[in-house]
């Protein structure tokens, strides 16, 4: 288990766990051979980034055939953001996040990929009607055998 971060202090978290710190920039190329790993985890990290499809297609690079995607992104388009929005408030509060993704969007994301779910999460009201009232997204993908 390999863990990725520009964060210092999160990698020597991440070493005290017994995970291999590597540190790189998700907007660079990572420093590792083509279909080395089986799972690539980008939590909370897509919308944080200016050019996000480059992090996945450097995921997909890194990922063997058949290897998963994982990851998850806060839902933007949930019922309090709108609001925001509604009365002239920002819809996003985070100054970090540089992209909002509704579901069609990070489905074209992650177009290259097969098998694509989006699970809504994170929410008192994610029962009755989960794309309106969950926090996040979860989203697992394949990339396709060859």
């Amino acid at each position: 288990m390999v863990g990725v971060d520009v964060d210092r202090a999160a990698l020597d978290e991440a070493a005290a766990l017994g995970i291999e710190p590597v540190w790189a920039d998700a907007t660079e190329p990572l420093p590792f051979e083509d279909e080395s790993f089986d799972v690539v985890v980008l939590g909370e990290l897509l919308e944080h980034l200016f050019l996000p499809h480059l992090t996945v297609d450097e995921a997909r690079r890194v990922l063997r055939p058949g290897g998963r995607l994982v990851g998850s992104v806060p839902n933007a388009y949930r019922v309090k953001r709108r609001l925001m929005f509604l009365i002239g408030r920002p819809p996003e509060s985070d100054p970090t996040h540089l992209h909002l993704f509704s579901p069609g969007s990070l489905r074209s994301l992650l177009r290259d990929f097969d098998q694509v779910q989006l699970r809504f999460v994170a929410g008192r009201l994610t029962r009755p009607h989960p794309r309106l009232f969950a926090n996040d997204m979860c989203f697992n993908a394949r990339k396709p055998p060859r």
